[in-house]
């Protein structure tokens, strides 16, 4: 048994090592715990924090998003709380932190260095936001951290299947997700894991969302995720289509846009607004059908002007300000920022919003702790460009050092960042789960070379490690030596 000093002393001494993550994680959980005081019960994003809700009530196949977190919300609803869901979503944020963390003092930063990795993506204050707003961006940002952070551990059969499986959940929280499966599978190749830790992921990862399209299919009678794909699409090219390059068939006519391309709004205003051409398609077509068939015939037809398109909106990463909101009246009707004042929830929503609460929930403001995390909004974000040099110098910097561990979550936040104007539209909330994912990749490709396997000890006279054993490292197979080789 210890004495009782050798325990003190071993508590200061983790105490001291890990002091730089002390010092980041109280203004971190501060900043948190003013958006729980400031901001109660939560926030609402437009009508989709109570599509998110209604949809915890009746889980059923969406046409527009899965049900990844809908089903969490449900998980949650007993407890008749939305401040609970804000702060689970609040400690999962947290516990991503802190796992990045870990994985980077192992791979031998000190704790200072480590601890100026994570500030962002712990101190962010859009992503404090989106942990307090009734959305899918905070679990989804979580399950990613967590899939990569897995994989980047000691692959093996169990971990990568742990690792797929967040990664499959991720893509049904946000179909944007799925993609991520690509990148993660080539970093198993890289590694040369072998084919269990391979097989072992895309198992895990596909099970789950095939299992979910199945049911979707079983539901609505179309297989996949969701039955918007189409859609999103056709609204991407609204913004340069012409109908006189593009030529549809005609029963796809009545989607051409009629406005000039000068003053066409954004994407989504085509697929939510009362004007939208998708009203004028007859009642029973399937419409998501009809509207990729006329999006993938406009890229076909104008190629330039659809990577134009895309280009403008990836343009917006170089604003060192997130979002154009600078007058007082913008600013408070500006879902981004934290809201200067109460507004009360409008009748088609109150229902579903007081049936999950309990109670009363429309958001209340407290003051002097939402006017603090106000202030603290107009400096304490990563601005987008410093974000893209980050990334762009971290895939440099992995290519070069030949550091694979560091590609993976660099793929990763590239994908997250740049997919979106390809397949929708640009939107502040889509590049926020590449911030930890870019300072993780960051810190990987500055930390020391991991242990190669040639340099791992090799057991003592002719004893060979057992290569089939539960939790075995994932690697090939040794060749056996002929008879009467020497060594």
């Amino acid at each position: 048994m210890l004495p009782e000093n050798s325990s003190i002393d071993h508590a200061n001494t983790t105490r001291d090592r890990h002091f730089a993550l002390i010092v980041v994680l109280v203004p971190a959980v501060a900043l948190r715990v003013l958006a729980m005081v400031g901001y109660q019960p939560v926030l609402w994003f437009w009508a989709d924090s109570f599509s998110y809700l209604a949809a915890a009530a009746d889980p059923v196949p969406s046409p527009y998003r899965p049900l990844g977190y809908p089903l969490a919300l449900a998980a949650l609803g007993p407890a008749h709380s939305l401040a609970l869901v804000a702060a689970v979503q609040h400690v999962l944020g947290l516990a991503a932190g802190v796992g990045v963390y870990a994985l980077l003092r192992r791979r031998g930063l000190s704790g200072w260095t480590a601890a100026v990795v994570i500030t962002p993506l712990l101190c962010d204050e859009f992503v404090i936001l989106l942990e307090h707003m009734v959305m899918a961006d905070a679990l989804f940002t979580v399950l990613v951290v967590s899939g990569i952070l897995v994989l980047l551990t000691r692959v093996t059969p169990a971990t990568s299947a742990i690792g797929g499986m967040l990664l499959g959940v991720a893509g049904l929280t946000r179909t944007i997700g799925v993609l991520l499966l690509v990148p993660a599978a080539g970093y198993l190749l890289l590694r040369r894991t072998g084919w269990r830790c391979l097989l072992s992921f895309l198992v895990a990862g596909s099970s789950l969302l095939t299992a979910y399209a199945g049911w979707t299919y079983a539901k609505t009678g179309t297989f996949g995720l969701t039955r918007a794909d189409g859609l999103f699409l056709w609204a991407r090219t609204m913004t340069f289509a012409d109908c006189d390059t593009v030529r549809p068939e005609p029963r796809l006519a009545v989607l051409c846009p009629r406005t000039p391309v000068s003053g066409r709004p954004a994407p989504a205003f085509w697929l939510w607004s009362s004007w939208s051409p998708l009203h004028a398609l007859p009642r029973g077509v399937d419409k998501n059908l009809l509207a990729g068939r006329f999006a993938r015939a406009a890229i076909v037809a104008q190629p330039g002007d659809y990577l134009a398109a895309v280009g403008t909106d990836l343009r917006r990463l170089l604003r060192w300000e997130r979002t154009t909101a600078r007058s007082l009246s913008v600013k408070k009707t500006n879902p981004y920022w934290f809201p200067f004042e109460e507004r009360p929830l409008h009748d088609s929503v109150r229902k579903t919003a007081e049936s999950y609460q309990g109670g009363p929930a429309a958001t209340r403001i407290i003051e002097p702790f939402a006017g603090w995390l106000r202030a603290y909004q107009r400096f304490g974000y990563l601005p987008f460009p410093l974000l893209m040099l980050l990334l762009g110098g971290t895939l440099g910097m992995a290519v070069v050092r030949r550091r694979h561990d560091a590609l993976l979550p660099a793929l990763a936040a590239a994908v997250l960042t740049l997919a979106p104007p390809f397949l929708s539209q640009f939107d502040v909330r889509y590049v926020i789960p590449a911030i930890p994912l870019a300072c993780l990749a960051g810190g990987l490709a500055i930390a020391k070379r991991p242990p190669s396997r040639e340099s791992r000890p090799r057991a003592p006279g002719n004893a060979r490690p057992r290569l089939r054993q539960v939790g075995a490292v994932c690697q090939t197979r040794p060749k056996r030596r002929r008879p009467g080789w020497t060594r």
